[in-house]
């Protein structure tokens, strides 16, 4: 970890050269159990795919030998120390890439840092790329465009990083429409819960950290598929009204290879008036074996709630889906589940 002292003085987080082998594997071990890292080299083993959530939609992930960041940040904005977790662990990690879903601060407000110390890639649209350079003063790391603002949803990216094979599909981010009658999802919004402001304070440098961020543009939104040999898995860290926006990219969804687990966002400002509609549609279409639902916890302390406030709404969403495509639900709650590899940890 880092103190406030080397924030404000440096206003930098350590750079890659300057992590240690030992730093890098305990942040390792930590964050994807010490049975899965190698204790003298930090190398990860390739024969498991280990997740651990970082709070919001980010998680540390180890597949096929590789260590990434699926989006890029530290909730600390009204809280601090609620998710027990820095930008400076995430960049001790040493991620060969971090893969943006989409630009506001919530996602990607620690990406130019976090790749500026450890020389990571990072994967967004072209508009993602320009706001997370902009965050640093000099960016000394590689972006890749996944499409741009002119892209259309269902735009399809396929790649491969380290042995991991990707594909990037442009979605829509979430967004309030009409109810849906008849026979409609109900309406869900959980009242805030204070408590976790109330017992994390905010401190000045995480508001100074955060703040500069607010105004960063969604810039598109990208839905990821990873696949290694016996496994795959989809997230995405926003969950779109499709059905009136972009139906035709649902049939995108549909011709991806077969998923086995999907971690999608569940939260979204379509609940207001269809509750967990879109959400159900995204698994109906991917229809993975193993759901997780995520941007469902108290990230925003003040304005958000507890992801166990999520399950009822959700149970009841997924008995929508006929039993023999209905997947497994592994509800994660927050905070116990922040920074648990074992709660997503999968044997090849």
């Amino acid at each position: 970890m880092f103190g406030a002292g080397v924030l404000l003085a440096a206003g930098r987080l350590v750079a890659s050269a300057e992590v240690s082998a030992p730093r890098t594997v305990a942040a390792r071990q930590r964050f994807f159990g010490a049975e899965a890292v190698d204790a003298e080299t930090g190398v990860v083993r390739a024969d498991r795919v280990v997740l651990s959530w970082v709070g919001c939609t980010t998680y540390a992930m180890a597949i096929g030998g590789s260590v990434f960041l699926l989006d890029a940040w530290v909730p600390r904005l009204t809280s601090t120390g609620y998710v027990p977790a820095t930008p400076q662990d995430l960049a001790d990690l040493a991620p060969e890439a971090i893969f943006i879903g989409h630009g506001h601060f919530d996602h990607a407000g620690d990406a130019g840092r976090i790749a500026q110390a450890s020389g990571a890639v990072v994967y967004g649209t072209a508009d993602h790329g320009v706001s997370i350079r902009a965050q640093v003063s000099d960016p000394g790391f590689r972006t890749v465009a996944l499409g741009d603002a002119n892209s259309r949803p269902g735009e399809r990216h396929d790649f491969t990083v380290g042995g991991v094979e990707v594909t990037a599909v442009r979605h829509v981010h979430s967004a309030p429409t009409a109810p849906e009658r008849p026979g409609g999802s109900s309406p869900f919004f959980p009242l805030p819960e204070l408590c976790a402001l109330v017992q994390h304070p905010p401190t000045l440098a995480g508001v100074l950290q955060s703040v500069p961020r607010l105004n960063d543009p969604e810039g598109g939104s990208l839905l990821y598929q990873f696949r290694v040999p016996g496994f795959s898995l989809v997230w995405h860290d926003s969950t779109g009204p499709l059905t009136e926006k972009a139906p035709e990219v649902f049939d995108v969804f549909a011709s991806l290879p077969p998923t086995d687990l999907q971690i999608g966002a569940v939260q979204g400002f379509n609940q207001i008036t269809n509750g967990l509609r879109d959400p159900r549609r995204y698994l109906e279409a991917i229809s993975p074996s193993l759901f997780v639902p995520t941007h469902h916890d108290n990230w925003l302390p003040g304005i958000t709630a507890g992801a166990a406030n999520y399950d009822p709404p959700l149970l009841d969403e997924l008995a929508r889906i006929p039993a023999p495509s209905r997947p497994e639900l592994r509800a994660l709650h927050d905070p116990a589940d922040y920074i648990r590899p074992d709660r997503l940890t999968f044997h090849l």
